[in-house]
Parts: structure tokens; C-alpha cells; sequence
């Protein structure tokens, strides 16, 4: 793994590593923050690693952190309770949105919803109801 370049950080499946890399301030550190989520099945080392990219004031590093947590729960079909709570402020935050709402996305698909709060069950009903609009004034509007 290059920490200067970033090659071959997505393979970093080494959890003190990417503390370190945190501590050092290295620039490509989101990258193996995502690494880690795809090669460490384990949302207890995975989420707090990608909530302190989250937390950073970078705002690459916050999308990768939150892309990081995208993938855990893709392949765990799990997420922490801290996780989901960030989640709500960035949905409204205008430049995490997109990134943010991909997560929420997600969580929806591939966590039971039994584990997710209340909020996140309303968030989702409202996102596809404004997908469905939208699709429908989209073909009402190339008819004309």
C-alpha cells in the first residue's frame, strides 16, 4: 500500500492501520477507510473508523466515510446505532445529500427494518414517493 499515492489502499483490511493514517493526517486515508469496509466484516471495527472520516472537515473524506459505511452494510446487512443517527443531520446537509441519501438508500435495501429507527421508515416512504413524482412529471412533460 502506497500512502503517498493511495495505490493499493482498498485492499487495507488492517484497522490500527488506518488509526495510524488518521493520526498522521495522510490525504488518501478515505480510501482505506472504504478498504476496510470491503475487507473487514465487521461492523464494530468498520463504523467508527468511517464515522471519524464522517466527522472530519473534509468534505471528500466525509463522502468516503460515508461510502464506506455503504458498503459494510451491503455486506453485513447490519449498522450501528451511531451511524444511523449521523445519518439524519447530513440528508439535510446540501453538499453531503447525495452521498447521504445513498446510505439511507441502503440501510432501507438491505437492513431488516425492524432494526431502523422510526425517522429512517418516514425518510424512505417520502424519498420514493418524490422519486415516483418525479418520474411521472418527467413523462408527462416529454409528451409535449
Amino acid at each position: 500500500m502506497n500512502w503517498e499515492t493511495g495505490e493499493g489502499l482498498i485492499g487495507c483490511d488492517d484497522p490500527e492501520e488506518v488509526d495510524a493514517a488518521f493520526d498522521r493526517g495522510e490525504p488518501h486515508v478515505g480510501v482505506a477507510v472504504i478498504g476496510l469496509a470491503l475487507n473487514c466484516p465487521d461492523v464494530d471495527v468498520v463504523a467508527p473508523r468511517a464515522i471519524r472520516a464522517i466527522s472530519s472537515g473534509r468534505h471528500e473524506l466525509r463522502g468516503q466515510g460515508l461510502t464506506a459505511l455503504s458498503h459494510m452494510v451491503r455486506l453485513t446487512n447490519q449498522a450501528d446505532s451511531a451511524s444511523v443517527a449521523l445519518l439524519r443531520p447530513l440528508l439535510r446537509d446540501p453538499e453531503m445529500r447525495e452521498v447521504a441519501e445513498n446510505y439511507a438508500a441502503d440501510l432501507w435495501t438491505y437492513v431488516p427494518h425492524r432494526d431502523l429507527p422510526a425517522w429512517l421508515h418516514r425518510w424512505s416512504y417520502m424519498y420514493l414517493l418524490r422519486h415516483k413524482i418525479a418520474i411521472w412529471w418527467w413523462s408527462i412533460t416529454r409528451r409535449g
